[in-house]
């Protein structure tokens, strides 16, 4: 507590009793150095902090150690002298695979691949929220939605078992559907052409519903009165879900969008692996694949160390941009 002169109505100088602490958090907040910021964050909330703990320790050990074994990919690896033992060798790895016969292919199935998935699979969800936001009944919707998260529950190695007995050239139950409307002799996991939309429609059938999650909890935050006054203006359902239902997901749906573009050429690997054949692989072959070949099973370990730190920067630059370009033009952004 200080005590200070003021003046009063009339002129005439009083004294006051000022709080020290108020004239302090009046004054403009003085710049903090990260550390400081840390630090006075976690006096204030350490109970959080210590619930969030195990989740750094986590991400720490599985996700930010294993970057030490990057340097791999400018090294010759010896397995005697370990990680950080070999010889020094620059960018000839990389150099390696961009003169690759095979680079060139790679990309091209990767990107078709990741961009088939990404576009169906992201609006996939999007739909499927919508029409479930749509149904009345409560047990109906109920059903619904649990006949559609089921499939996101199911092993990798099922969904291609199930692939394999369904899309038999011999037995499979699809394979004599489409055999009946005139398709001649169709053998769709060993067909170039095929292979693509098979596993685009299988991604969307196992996690469409799973994805659908995140965009019910965004409709169910939309004020019921906007509802209301959209039946009161006369608008139909249609109307309702391009002027109500969609403005309420354009949120959710850019920060998805940037999360996606972190892995457009991350395709999924033990998949896309279980699928390949011989006569789909000049479709099916794509990064993760290659260097899965290239580093366990031929034990080039720096080569494919160099192909994984490749596909991450791709990776990596693409989440950038679209953080950017949603920043810009949507005012919508992870930082």
């Amino acid at each position: 507590m200080t005590l200070t002169s003021i003046q009063d109505a009339d002129g005439s100088a009083v004294e006051a009793i000022v709080d020290s602490k108020q004239m302090l958090d009046d004054e403009p907040p003085r710049r903090r150095s990260f550390l400081a910021s840390v630090g006075r964050d976690f006096r204030l909330r350490w109970e959080l902090w210590v619930l969030v703990l195990p989740a750094f320790v986590a991400t720490a050990i599985f996700a930010y150690v294993p970057m030490y074994g990057i340097q791999l990919a400018f090294r010759e690896f010896d397995f005697e002298k370990g990680l950080t033992g070999g010889d020094w060798v620059g960018l000839t790895y990389f150099v390696q695979f961009f003169n690759s016969p095979l680079f060139w292919d790679l990309i091209r199935n990767t990107f078709a691949i990741s961009a088939s998935v990404m576009v169906f699979g992201f609006f996939a969800p999007i739909v499927l929220a919508l029409l479930i936001n749509q149904i009345v009944g409560t047990r109906i919707r109920r059903f619904v939605q649990t006949v559609t998260y089921l499939p996101h529950f199911i092993s990798v190695v099922v969904i291609v078992g199930m692939l394999a007995i369904f899309l038999s050239p011999t037995t499979g139950m699809i394979t004599r559907v489409a055999e009946f409307f005139g398709a001649d002799n169709p053998n769709f996991l060993g067909s170039t052409s095929a292979f693509v939309p098979v596993y685009v429609i299988s991604e969307i059938w196992q996690h469409c519903g799973w994805s659908s999650i995140i965009y019910l909890a965004a409709l169910s935050n939309v004020d019921p009165q906007l509802y209301e006054a959209a039946q009161v203006d006369g608008a139909n359902r249609v109307q309702v879900i391009r002027h109500v239902d969609l403005p309420a997901l354009a949120p959710t749906m850019a920060v998805l969008f940037i999360l996606s573009m972190g892995t457009v050429l991350s395709t999924g690997f033990e998949k896309i692996y279980l699928m390949q054949n011989t006569l789909n692989l000049p479709v099916s072959e794509v990064i993760a694949t290659y260097a899965y070949k290239i580093g366990i099973l031929n034990g080039q370990f720096s080569y494919a160390t160099a192909i994984g730190l490749f596909n991450t920067l791709i990776n990596f630059a693409f989440l950038i941009a679209a953080n950017w370009i949603a920043k810009r033009y949507a005012n919508t952004s992870l930082w």
